[in-house]
């Protein structure tokens, strides 16, 4: 059974009361800010033990969390998070900063699910901000001061195992195909799709909009992506992640052979539709997705 962050911060993180606590992390597009520091946390607790697995972890009792904090106790080399709705995977131990006893901790077994900084914002505003700009591969230690004399402080230590890409990236391509939708992006890459006053295509069309230039998707992977469908003659949208959660497709699903980073324009008729990212139009569907990285785990574990 996948074991979830969000999980975690709920039976522990989100009996603090979070008063004072910075907003969710707004950065996309933007440099990423400069986080928070510990003010002497790492003097007072130490974690041994492999990335990735469940670390070793002592606190000097009892210790004091004045303020929210977080320390990169090693520093990924991996992609960053630099969106709110950019999947990563992380797994998190969460120790009482006045007993030094765990609380509670995700797998560390490769059984964690993707998860977002909106998904852990919602439960704890401190995670949100302490992930913000995190790298694939960094272990963080976070400090939570307590939020009233009967709930206490504590600390948490973060794996940042995996970070997908936050949309398409790459090389914009030129497609002379008329009659066919027009994709236009906002700035943190949500697409939208514009249909042509024109005679919809009986068979499925396959477009490359943004050529991406990570690993090539395989019929048999599974992709992580955002996407987002709408009904040719309707023209409303079907359905859409980036109001929700990323999704995992098969590469069978019309993106075999794509890059990682691509962004690709699938024109779907019914009979396919269902094939593709899962949704169930009764008519033609105009599909963008977005090609996020390669999800072949059921955790997606690195």
């Amino acid at each position: 059974m996948r074991k979830t962050a969000a999980a975690l911060i709920t039976l522990g993180l989100a009996a603090l009361a979070l008063a004072g606590c910075s907003a969710s992390p707004s950065f996309a597009g933007q440099a990423c800010p400069t986080q928070p520091t510990s003010s002497g946390l790492t003097n007072s607790v130490t974690v041994e033990g492999d990335f990735g697995k469940e670390p070793s972890v002592k606190l000097s009792l009892p210790t004091k969390v004045q303020k929210s904090s977080v320390d990169d106790l090693i520093v990924g080399k991996g992609t960053a998070i630099t969106a709110k709705n950019q999947p990563f995977v992380a797994d998190i131990a969460l120790y009482d900063a006045r007993t030094g006893e765990k609380i509670g901790a995700t797998g560390f077994d490769h059984t964690t699910a993707v998860a977002d900084v909106n998904t852990l914002a919602a439960q704890s505003k401190q995670l949100g901000a302490a992930l913000q700009c995190a790298t694939a591969g960094s272990r963080l230690l976070v400090g939570f001061p307590a939020g009233t004399a009967a709930q206490g402080a504590s600390v948490a230590v973060v794996d940042v195992r995996t970070v997908f890409l936050p949309h398409a990236e790459g090389s914009l391509e030129y497609n002379d195909a008329l009659g066919l939708p027009t994709v236009v992006r906002a700035p943190d890459g949500r697409p939208g799709i514009i249909i042509p006053d024109a005679k919809k295509p009986t068979n499925q069309v396959t477009q490359t909009l943004i050529r991406g230039d990570g690993p090539v998707v395989k019929k048999t992977d599974g992709v992580r992506v955002q996407f987002t469908s709408v009904d040719w003659d309707t023209r409303k949208v079907v359905n859409s992640t980036w109001d929700s959660q990323s999704a995992v497709i098969s590469g069978a699903a019309g993106i075999e052979g794509q890059r990682v980073g691509s962004q690709v324009l699938l024109v779907i008729p019914p009979a396919d539709a269902s094939k593709s990212t899962g949704t169930d139009g009764n008519g033609t569907q105009a599909i963008v997705v977005d090609i996020l990285g390669i999800d072949n785990s059921s955790t997606t574990g690195q």
